[in-house]
């Protein structure tokens, strides 16, 4: 058996974290988590105090020395060198970021430190990737928004708005002073080690779908115009894609779940991950839901979409036999974008923020609702959705409404 540690430990940052003696050797965070694990010991669960403000410190009792020198004993055997530590007394454990000398494989390198008698696991950290991308648009304020015809989001909003929702979006950079944004966000911060914020298109993008503001005579209306964002940048933008790391998920997601966000929105996919599954896993217990984007390159759809209980979302039908996919707009669809503008975007990225968004909706009305009601191809009929989750009416009654009012 593998004991137990009362140190409080810490969750993987990248090996170019601020401050750290290595960091001006390495490029990009990308280059660094190339070469880097993550090293799980047992957290001493009564160190954790769930009414507490969270800030990534370690608890009562446990000095910094110790856990110093747990990390260093278990990098030194192993020829590593310790990077940085995060706790996540959450799920019980806390996990040390160790860097693998050039040469070595991490996947051999994790398989041979998960074997130390104070090592819970070891994992390569991985890498994800954002499921869209921008279009180029004949017009940028383009006023027919896919979801205002397909899913009537007038008639949506008469019965909710997302008021009193928390969306959590870990994604790329987003700009909190956007028009259309601006005063939609609770929180807007940066979980990449080695980086200071920055404002990019993904991130941007998916959070104007989920949340952009109504009738400000400006832009485009979020599905869910009332909830409230938590900004979480754990992605950046490169010339060609929008990455992740494995370490700066866990961080916003774990920042996610202890803020009690009532949706989280993760617009990318990857490798299945031991402790983002953890994490993901118990978000799903606390009543949040989950949403990802589905990759069809990818096994089951990719992580975190293959996980039981995440609402997996494509913005095309997904052919029978791939397991139960949601289809939502995501082709052609206008959006917030850096520098005060709006492009056009396509992807299962904006189809699972069109998601989120809905899924606010359903949420102001019953906290406990998350199931959607489809139609063929997986097609999410929303006005049917909310009406489960508002009770007392039917979904032909708001059809009848829409035929009264001409629309």
């Amino acid at each position: 058996m593998k004991r137990a540690f009362a140190w409080l430990g810490a969750l993987c940052l990248m090996i170019i974290a601020i401050a750290h003696p290595l960091a001006a050797a390495v490029a990009t965070p990308a280059v660094a988590a190339d070469q880097q694990i993550l090293v799980m010991v047992q957290h001493p669960p009564d160190h954790y105090r769930p009414n507490a403000a969270y800030g990534g410190g370690y608890g009562d009792g446990m000095s910094r020395s110790e856990r110093d020198r747990l990390a260093r004993r278990i990098a030194k055997a192993h020829g590593l060198t310790l990077v940085e530590a995060w706790p996540m007394p959450m799920i019980g454990l806390d996990c040390f970021v160790m860097a693998v000398p050039t040469g070595r494989s991490t996947t051999s390198v994790a398989a041979e430190v998960s074997h130390d008698t104070d090592v819970q696991w070891a994992q390569p950290v991985a890498l994800y990737e954002a499921q869209g991308g921008n279009v180029a648009p004949n017009d940028p304020l383009f006023a027919a928004q896919p979801s205002a015809r397909q899913w009537r989001l007038d008639d949506l909003h008469q019965l909710a708005t997302g008021k009193g929702i928390k969306v959590a979006v870990i994604d790329s950079g987003i700009e909190a002073r956007h028009p259309d944004l601006a005063g939609q966000l609770l929180v807007n911060r940066n979980f990449i080690a080695g980086q200071g914020g920055a404002i990019e298109q993904h991130g941007t993008g998916v959070a104007g779908i989920i949340a952009a503001k109504g009738d400000n005579r400006l832009g485009i209306m979020g599905v869910a115009p009332g909830a409230r964002l938590l900004g979480l940048r754990a992605c950046w933008q490169t010339t060609a894609r929008t990455v992740c790391d494995s370490f700066s998920l866990v961080k916003a997601l774990y920042f996610a779940i202890d803020q009690r966000a009532d949706v989280i929105n993760l617009s990318l996919s990857g490798p299945d991950d031991r402790l983002l599954r953890e994490l993901v896993d118990r978000a799903l217990e606390r009543g949040s839901a989950v949403v990802a984007a589905y990759d069809p390159k990818r096994p089951g759809g990719g992580f975190p979409a293959s996980v039981l209980g995440v609402t997996a979302v494509s913005d095309s039908p997904i052919a029978a036999g791939r397991g139960h996919v949601y289809t939502a707009p995501g082709r052609g669809v206008p959006t917030t974008q850096p520098g005060d503008r709006w492009f056009l975007v396509n992807g299962s990225s904006y189809a699972a923020a069109h998601v989120s968004g809905l899924l606010a909706l359903l949420k102001q009305r019953q906290r406990s609702a998350s199931a959607l009601v489809t139609l063929a191809g997986g097609h999410i009929d929303a006005c049917a959705s909310l009406m489960r989750a508002a009770g007392g009416c039917d979904c032909s009654c708001a059809r009848a409404r829409a035929v009264a009012a001409g629309r």
